[in-house]
C-alpha cells in the first residue's frame, strides 16, 4: 500500500467536520486516487479511536452492512439525519469549499 496515499486518504477523512459526511469516493479523490475501494480498505486497516471513519458513507449514502447500526447511532448524534438507512447526500456531504454552517449544522 501507497503510505503517502493513505496518509492524505486519513487527512482527508479527519477534514470532515461533524454533521457532514464524504463518500469513499470523495476521500479517494481529494486524496488522488480513482479507488473509493482503496479509501475503505485504509479506513478499514489503518483508522483508529481518533479517527472519524462513520463520516464516511458508501455512493448512495449508505454504510456498510456490518456498521450500519454503529454508524447510524454516531452520525445521528452528530445531527445526520438518516432515513430509511440512508443520508441524504445533497444536503448533508461535505463539500470543501463551503463553509461548515451552509447546511445549518453546527461544527
Amino acid at each position: 500500500m501507497d503510505m503517502e496515499l493513505a496518509e492524505r486518504m486519513l487527512a482527508e477523512v479527519a477534514d470532515v467536520p461533524a454533521g457532514y459526511v464524504a463518500t469513499y469516493g470523495d476521500i479517494a479523490a481529494r486524496a488522488g486516487s480513482r479507488s473509493p475501494r482503496l479509501a475503505g480498505r485504509v479506513l478499514s486497516e489503518m483508522s483508529d479511536e481518533s479517527t472519524h471513519w462513520h463520516r464516511i458513507l458508501r455512493a448512495d449514502g449508505t454504510p456498510a452492512a456490518h456498521l450500519r447500526d454503529e454508524q447510524t447511532a454516531l452520525l445521528r448524534a452528530e445531527g445526520v439525519t438518516v432515513t430509511d438507512g440512508r443520508v441524504d447526500l445533497r444536503r448533508y456531504r461535505w463539500q470543501p469549499t463551503r463553509a461548515p454552517d451552509d447546511c445549518g449544522q453546527s461544527v
